[in-house]
């Protein structure tokens, strides 16, 4: 039986302050993302006194004032991408009484199942993301809904337009509307706030060199040009968002929960693989190279097929750190290029040192990390549009390890869950920090329900062994 969603309401969330319009340029490294799909979130709260009337006296009222309390200092979240006749490239606009879309609503899922380690169809997760308002002349930068789950708790929907911001950004305005939202029920209004959530807007701080934009632009140009088959856009200035990938119904979600035990079991058996390998080579096994490198063995495997078939896999560097100089960690919008391992084949990863194949490849590409991978942005799109062909299998993570996201208290406790429903556009994993906090890894994978049913196997085999 399909879940039924009933919308409560529907309302607009202005900033508490009316300040003055404020206009931000899209740098280059938001330019990429200008009409790729949004970034969906879900963070559900489990709360055994979530009844109705407390939902709409309690939950509901404080969350949206502290929202609006929180926009006033990320004013562009209430703001529109725009891009005026006159101008190269879209930019992010606020003008007073720009808003956020607010969506309540009431969900009569189990909501135990989204939270829980079993597999569950990914339908289930489609009504508790909010719509982003997205038209040729307009892109709303975010949307939010909370939806009540009658007497097990609640969960709070965000869908956020990519050329705004980057993982790391949405995750600090969430934290600052969190704990807003905390400190007005715990009566400490005038506590301060970290200054590590205080957004900079300083675009001076991102260094652009020569070129970049224009190349990146024309990239772009000939990637929306392929992807309608060939034709030339009507209006090459559409906002408009690339159309979704239909979602097939049997598609289902699972989240692995890796405990740091695991994860140093992974680690060890890397080591003698390693080490009794006929070119032994010291790998730099972090948490991220071993969970990762775990997750696309057993990917490629469950996928079986054809052992040419082509694969590969990307993932998102945060370029803060990278720079020269490096740029603040409260900077707002976007600050990521991607590392690449493209093209391979399939059977480098299903034989028995496949597991040490991959985690040797990402090795590497971590090692090979600094500066030039935010200034190479350009080349490296240029490779992910060329290198592998229509089905291959190319792995990409969402999400991280490193943003916190089970930090995220409202005043009614930490998260259940966090889940990604936007993996599902493209073959992707969404990543998060396990929600003990004793140095686990959330992996949260989208798959065809017989393929999840063998990659459940492997996973778990794989922590035997």
């Amino acid at each position: 039986m399909v879940s039924a969603l009933n919308v409560i309401d529907v309302s607009r969330v202005t900033p508490s302050d009316s300040p003055e319009p404020f206009t931000l340029s899209l740098t280059f490294f938001d330019l990429l993302w200008y009409k790729l799909h949004p970034v969906q979130r879900v963070i559900f709260y489990r709360l055994a006194d979530a009844t109705r009337p407390f939902f709409d006296s309690v939950i509901v009222p404080n969350l949206k004032s502290s929202l609006s309390s929180s926009l006033s200092h990320y004013l562009p979240l209430a703001g529109k991408l725009v891009w005026d006749s006159l101008d190269k490239k879209p930019s992010l606009k606020y003008s007073q009484n720009d808003a956020v879309s607010f969506t309540v609503a009431e969900s009569n899922a189990e909501f135990s199942l989204l939270t829980g380690n079993k597999p569950f169809p990914t339908t289930e997760l489609y009504p508790l993301v909010p719509e982003l308002q997205v038209s040729d002349e307009s892109a709303s930068a975010v949307s939010f809904q909370v939806t009540l789950f009658p007497n097990q708790g609640f969960c709070i929907g965000v869908t956020a337009h990519h050329a705004v911001l980057d993982g790391k950004t949405t995750t600090m305005f969430l934290k600052f509307w969190a704990n807003t939202c905390k400190r007005q029920q715990d009566q400490t209004v005038n506590a301060s706030v970290s200054q590590d959530l205080i957004p900079i807007y300083d675009r001076t701080v991102i260094k652009a060199p020569g070129d970049i934009e224009t190349k990146i632009m024309n990239q772009l140009s000939s990637f929306f040009k392929m992807v309608s088959g060939g034709k030339e856009p009507e209006n090459p200035r559409s906002l408009k968002i690339l159309p979704s990938q239909e979602l097939s119904p049997d598609v289902v979600r699972f989240t692995l929960d890796l405990t740091r035990e695991d994860i140093q079991t992974l680690r060890e058996r890397l080591k003698r693989e390693s080490s009794a390998s006929s070119s032994p080579k010291e790998l730099r096994l972090s948490t991220f190279v071993v969970t990762f490198s775990y997750a696309f063995t057993c990917l490629v495997r469950a996928r079986g097929g054809d052992p040419n078939r082509p694969v590969g896999y990307g993932f998102a560097v945060d370029c803060r750190s990278l720079l020269d100089p490096p740029v603040p960690s409260n900077y707002f919008g976007n600050c990521v290029s991607a590392s690449l391992g493209m093209p391979l084949t399939a059977e480098t990863f299903m034989g028995e040192e496949g597991f040490l194949s991959a985690a040797r490849m990402v090795s590497d590409s971590v090692d090979g990390l600094d500066e030039t991978v935010a200034l190479k942005l350009p080349e490296i799109m240029g490779a992910f549009m060329s290198s592998l062909p229509p089905g291959a299998q190319l792995l990409s993570v969402a999400g991280s390890t490193r943003f916190g996201v089970y930090e995220l208290d409202f005043g009614w406790g930490k998260p259940q869950r966090v889940v990604i429903v936007s993996i599902d556009q493209g073959e992707a994993i969404s990543m998060a920090e396990g929600r003990d906090g004793n140095g686990g890894v959330e992996i949260g994978f989208s798959l065809k329900k017989h393929e999840m049913e063998s990659l459940i196997d492997l996973l778990h085999q794989g922590l035997k062994s």
